[in-house]
């Protein structure tokens, strides 16, 4: 995988854009780029498209596990809410990947709760609501 892009890894060319949006353009240019130069927010995008699952889901993966909360350019965290709100599918297939996700959200709800603020910010809760229910989707599968 070392050096590979998206196309070559899934053997698919899409060509060019047929839609001229910012999303559209950066999707086809991100799946030409080495999936091991992605940056966090390049990860962000292109999971949050649930392109490419199988190969970036573990990157992110790798990315979350050294900081749960590994910030693209939204805000901290935003890297595990696209994959929490990626197509859980992949995961099902892949149970030892699960468990590190799983592993990861553990991680990111201590680290979110340990701030010492009995209220947590909206974008904590929000966050948080969006871990209970992956939680709860992952565990009805």
């Amino acid at each position: 995988m070392r050096g590979s892009t998206l196309e070559e890894l899934e053997g698919v060319r899409w060509g060019e854009p047929e839609f001229e949006s910012h999303l559209v353009v950066t999707c086809h240019r991100l799946r030409k780029k080495p999936v091991d130069a992605f940056s966090i927010e390049d990860l962000r995008i292109i999971i949050g498209q649930n392109i490419g699952l199988p190969h970036l889901l573990p990157c992110a993966a790798t990315v979350l596990e050294a900081n749960p909360l590994a910030q693209g350019d939204f805000y901290p965290g935003d890297l595990l809410s696209a994959v929490l709100h990626a197509d859980q599918s992949v995961l099902r297939q892949r149970p030892e990947l699960m468990r590190r996700i799983i592993a990861i959200i553990d991680h990111a709800v201590k680290l979110l709760t340990a701030e010492g603020d009995p209220q947590p910010r909206s974008t904590e809760a929000k966050f948080l609501r969006e871990i209970i229910r992956f939680r709860a989707d992952a565990a009805a599968k």
